[in-house]
């Protein structure tokens, strides 16, 4: 017997193990944390200016992050308000708004001050720990009943 799982084992305890509400839950953990986690990547390299990555400007203008997200949950909002149940509950809605969601928490600071601290020394790390560890966290939870389903597939396997 493997020691992981296979994809095929994934995706039939995926099926299976999770009701639409418990996937759009998982998919929002899982946006929220690979995007929070790319984006705190991408904007410390920025800072040190390397990699391919640059800031986005318009007519001089710097275009922060958090408008994609306001732009991503004004989407989901769309769906939420005109959408079917089923369209409701759409991995990608969940995505979106996990998504969205860490765009803009990221930059939480500039949107509470109404300036641009991002970079201050006012804890910068703290935070960004403290988000990631939440978001690991959420991730793991939403995780569980695939998880659950997982391990009692695997233990009645001959």
């Amino acid at each position: 017997m493997p020691l992981a799982p296979t994809p095929s084992d994934v995706r039939v305890a995926y099926r299976e193990g999770l009701g639409p509400r418990e996937r759009a839950v998982l998919w929002s953990w899982t946006g929220f944390t690979t995007t929070f986690g790319a984006v705190r990547a991408i904007t410390y390299t920025i800072r040190r200016g390397g990699g391919p990555f640059r800031n986005v400007s318009v007519g001089g203008v710097h275009l922060h992050h958090y408008l994609w997200g306001i732009g991503l949950l004004a989407g989901v909002g769309a769906v939420a308000v005109r959408g079917t149940d089923e369209t409701r509950r759409h991995p990608l809605v969940g995505l979106a708004y996990g998504t969205g969601m860490a765009l803009i928490v990221d930059e939480f600071a500039l949107l509470l001050d109404l300036k641009d601290v991002y970079w201050e020394r006012q804890g910068r790390v703290s935070v960004d720990v403290g988000v990631g560890l939440v978001a690991a966290g959420g991730t793991t939870f939403s995780a569980i009943p695939l998880l659950r389903r997982l391990h009692r597939n695997r233990t009645r396997l001959p």
